[in-house]
């Protein structure tokens, strides 16, 4: 092997891949969503926060170096020429993307005890063995707003979602009066609320908030079967897809939840029967990179999964057909 100088060698390790595609080969680099990046040659090799992961070889690295030898299996000497050499004809502009300061997630006061939540979440047919290891684990509670003197009292039920370290990162607000719907100041939309697989699963299933999650957990329990086998996501509500949908992104949560479960292929869609849910649905199939399967299972013959749950259970449904498209 011809000697190369280990100061050139050490050069070539520290150009990262975003930099050398970007600076060498832009054609090569396809935008994915947030700061990750895919190739147009692979799709399922991932770029972000410096590290590169090609999902369906299950390699990764960290450098350029690393991806010329491992995906173009071109030698090492001829990964550090071909590295050095372009940097000596146009010298490289590192990529350096914009820190962004993480907002502190401000969560609402949880009240002394959780009686008006359950009773609402009860009404809406969840399971209450369901509700109440949601409330242990810290994942649902309830909040009072701090009134005008003579004013009334608002009560929501918050949703709270977790990274995979187990630190909270966003809440949804719910009122159990009402139609008010917003999240908690500082949320992290990639981190909905969720219930994930106590053991590893190849799919994951979406739902439009939290209360349809729980619903779909309470109508697989109802059936004899273990949620806890699955994972349940949320979404907060279904984004506006962009007017050509194949310029539409994955939603953030859903690609953060990708993204840190490599096991996950499947992708099973439960959204709404009404216009925003079927638009969202088509965006999500549209967009999803090849290597995952993604399968409409919307509610049958409702506007969404809780309208179901109610109505099996004979319960009065708090969401109209008014404008849904049931199948």
């Amino acid at each position: 092997m011809p000697y190369i100088d280990p100061e050139v060698i050490t050069e070539a390790k520290r150009m990262d891949l975003l930099t050398y595609l970007q600076n060498y080969e832009p054609h090569e680099l396809i935008h994915f969503s947030g700061n990750t990046y895919c190739t147009r040659s692979h799709d399922s090799l991932k770029i972000s926060n410096g590290k590169w992961f090609w999902w369906s070889r299950g390699i990764g690295g960290r450098s350029a170096l690393d991806y010329l030898i491992k995906v173009r299996e071109l030698s090492f000497t001829d990964a550090v020429e071909q590295i050095m050499g372009r940097a000596a004809s146009t010298r490289p502009v590192f990529a350096s993307p914009k820190e962004q300061k993480p907002k502190a997630l401000l969560l609402p006061e949880p009240y002394p005890h959780t009686d008006e939540v359950e009773c609402y979440l009860l009404r809406r047919g969840i399971d209450p063995a369901l509700l109440q290891t949601c409330i242990a684990d810290g994942r649902i509670y309830e909040s009072h707003n701090e009134p005008e003197p003579g004013g009334k009292v608002y009560i929501n039920a918050v949703f709270v979602g977790f990274d995979a370290q187990g630190h909270q990162k966003y809440a949804a607000l719910r009122g159990i009066s009402g139609d008010f719907k917003g999240e908690a100041t500082g949320s992290d939309k990639h981190y909905s609320f969720a219930l994930p697989a106590l053991e590893s699963s190849d799919s994951v299933h979406l739902f439009e908030s939290a209360v349809d999650l729980l619903s779909y957990a309470t109508l697989m329990k109802m059936s004899g079967k273990d949620y806890s086998t699955e994972n349940l996501l949320s979404l907060a509500g279904v984004y506006q897809p962009q007017k050509d949908i194949s310029k539409s992104k994955v939603p953030a949560a859903l690609t953060r939840f990708l993204e840190d479960n490599p096991q996950v292929k499947n992708v099973l869609l439960h959204l709404d029967n009404d216009y925003a849910g079927r638009m969202a649905t088509k965006a999500i199939m549209t967009v999803l990179p090849k290597e995952y399967t993604a399968i409409d299972r919307p509610p049958p013959a409702c506007k969404d999964i809780n309208a179901y749950l109610c109505r099996k259970l004979g319960l009065p449904e708090h969401t109209s057909l008014k404008n849904a498209m049931v199948r």
